[in-house]
């Protein structure tokens, strides 16, 4: 167990993490029909942006939320991401930076969620 001090443990948590999705029979083809082979791509942009998160080195420029937005997902969705991501962080990290990236991950899915169902249910165009 090691904590979470560098990008190289950032890689190593997204990489073991999307490892993990792309393998997963919930989220496996929600993820690939998004990404669409392009995970080099994808995995560059999650390095940056936990990277942003848990190190405070702002090297993520984007918006999180609108590639999420229209995506087939429901709350066991998050459910089933978050606790990916959990098993994750547990197997591999102690220390702070493993709980609020635990946390951070709780809030962001929460969150995620609230902002679609409120599109979802909503006439009104979405505020991003």
């Amino acid at each position: 167990m090691q904590e979470i001090k560098s990008v190289e443990e950032v890689k190593l948590l997204v990489d073991t993490f999307y490892g993990k999705v792309r393998e997963d029979d919930m989220l496996a083809e929600i993820f690939e029909a998004r990404v669409q082979g392009r995970w080099e791509v994808h995995l560059e942009k999650m390095y940056t942006f936990w990277q942003t998160v848990l190190l405070e080195e702002h090297t993520y420029r984007g918006r999180p939320f609108p590639p999420h937005m229209q995506l087939p997902i429901e709350k066991e969705h998050f459910e089933r991401w978050l606790s990916l991501f959990h098993e994750t962080i547990d197997s591999l990290f102690t220390g702070e930076k493993a709980n609020e990236a635990k946390w951070r991950a709780g809030k962001m899915a929460e969150m995620f969620y609230a902002k679609i169902t409120y599109i979802r249910n909503s006439s009104s165009s979405p505020i991003l």
